[in-house]
């Protein structure tokens, strides 16, 4: 049975409330062998790390303040989510997001290069997520990158020309989920043009963006298997080359060993 990773995950979400033992279950029954899960607020930072205790050695936290949760008391909220950091695999989600608006684009700059430097600080790599903000972000990072450990670049969506300047970062790798599944993507020409396998994670990021052929359903980590097939056919190489790979990507960059 083929085992994979998904490496980002809403699990703690309102959406799972009623039955995520069964969406855990299915999976398990899939050969999803880890889940990572990222926080976005001060809230979650707790909700997320009550999940993994509940799945120990399966779920994996992650925290941070997602860019669209930034507000002017940033600092503060920062403050609080620091101490407990160190108990995560990574930081995130964090990042830049100016898809929206920008009310809030110098708070959000501000916070995330904040939590660049705990990334630093700690060692510990980054769960970035960036919308409309990608020249901000690499100006960002480049401040940092021989000093980065590392990490990824979540709901990567864009061109060969935005993603050969993400690959700058050696050890920061592309998270791929359900949009290379749409009908529209140019994701399955891009991709394989320039992003070697070795550059790449899988994620769902649930209870979002559900994949083809479950399109319109709410999300959840069992539905990456169609990421999986759906990367393996654009690269025209095995399902078990795909999982193989990306599950030791997520060694490298995550330090999630399953």
């Amino acid at each position: 049975m083929l085992r994979f990773i998904d490496t980002h995950c809403h699990l703690d979400g309102e959406e799972f409330r009623e039955d995520l033992d069964a969406v855990v279950t299915r999976a398990q029954e899939a050969g999803v062998a880890a889940i990572g899960i990222p926080g976005i607020d001060l809230k979650s930072c707790q909700t997320v790390i009550d999940l993994c205790h509940r799945y120990p050695g399966y779920c994996y936290p992650m925290l941070g303040l997602h860019p669209e949760e930034v507000r002017s008391d940033w600092r503060e909220v920062l403050t609080a989510i620091y101490p407990v950091v160190r108990e995560t695999i990574a930081i995130g989600e964090v990042g830049l997001d100016f898809y929206w608006s920008r009310e809030f684009e110098q708070e959000q700059l501000e916070a995330f290069e904040q939590q660049v430097r705990w990334s630093v600080e700690l060692q510990l790599p980054l769960m970035i997520h960036c919308r409309k903000a990608q020249n901000e972000m690499v100006s960002i990072l480049k401040r940092y990158k021989n000093d980065l450990p590392g990490g990824v670049f979540h709901c990567f969506t864009g061109n060969e020309l935005e993603a050969k300047e993400l690959l700058q970062f050696e050890r920061f790798v592309l998270g791929i989920g359900g949009v290379l599944t749409f009908k529209k993507s140019h994701l399955p020409e891009v991709l394989p043009a320039v992003v070697p396998l070795d550059r790449i994670v899988l994620e769902t990021d649930a209870p979002y963006m559900a994949p083809v052929p479950m399109r319109g359903q709410r999300n959840e980590p069992a539905f990456v298997a169609h990421v999986l097939h759906k990367l393996a056919e654009a690269y025209g190489v095995s399902e078990e080359e795909v999982a193989e790979k990306t599950t030791q990507n997520c060694k490298k960059v995550l330090n999630i060993n399953v």
